[in-house]
């Protein structure tokens, strides 16, 4: 395959996958649209809920401990989300179709690989767990650089975001792992969000901030990496 035909089939995977993004989220900003007010759409975002599904997925009572949402307005908002997005039932067609688009990124090794089914699926949580130096940070980095290759090579076409809780994140690693696919190491240290968490409530606080930036560059993200003592939680 000639260079040309590979650039091109990589557009074609990226268009695709942000077809695919948008029919399965919709923006909170979209509500404006159905008679739900500014100002509440912001006090939602500051709240992390930036997706209509977000919605479905917060109670009335949690809702309604957001400062300046009363019932009446979080039973506006309930039912102004169902008839953006349904959350009732669905035929199995349906959910085989949502299904459809589910990705797996690739650990780099075959053999995991085999075992998992062709790797880490997206639209999940997926646990890694074990031992000091079992290789959990290992497959946790190299899925940071494999998020970001095209899917024939066993990515996604995206970016990652790791949420550090152990201080154990290397720069040096990711350089390293970019070199062994032949891509560009500070492209690909750039394409990885970094923060490092120091308490539980801290990391509470940058999941928030990054669904705000998940739901503002849409279908760009498509793993979350959080390093914890003796597990790895990827989503």
């Amino acid at each position: 395959m000639s260079e040309l035909e590979q650039v091109l089939d990589q557009e074609i995977d990226a268009q695709e996958l942000e077809e695919e993004e948008e029919l399965f989220y919709t923006e909170i900003d979209e509500l404006q649209n159905h008679g739900i007010n500014s100002s509440d759409i912001v006090k939602l975002k500051s709240a992390g809920i930036c997706t209509v599904r977000a919605i479905h997925m917060t109670t009335r009572r949690n809702l309604c401990k957001i400062k300046g949402l009363s019932e009446a307005k979080v039973d506006k908002l309930k039912e102004t989300a169902c008839k953006l997005q349904s959350a009732s039932f669905m035929t199995g067609t349906e959910f085989s179709q949502i299904r459809s688009k589910v990705m797996h990124i690739s650990t780099g090794s075959k053999t995991l690989d085999s075992l998992l089914g062709g790797g880490i699926p997206t639209m999940s949580i997926t646990e890694a767990f074990g031992e000091f130096r079992t290789g959990k940070t290992q497959i946790a980095h190299t899925l940071c650089v494999v998020a970001q290759l095209p899917p024939s090579m066993g990515g996604t076409n995206g970016k990652a975001a790791f949420i550090d809780t152990e201080g154990t994140f290397r720069p040096e690693r990711i350089k390293a792992i970019a070199a062994r696919f032949g891509i560009d190491q500070e492209a690909a240290l750039e394409n990885i969000l970094f923060a490092r968490a120091f308490t539980s409530e801290h990391q509470m606080e940058l999941i928030i901030e990054l669904t705000a930036r998940f739901a503002e560059e849409k279908g760009v993200y498509r793993l979350l990496v959080r390093n914890e003592t003796c597990k790895k939680s990827l989503y």
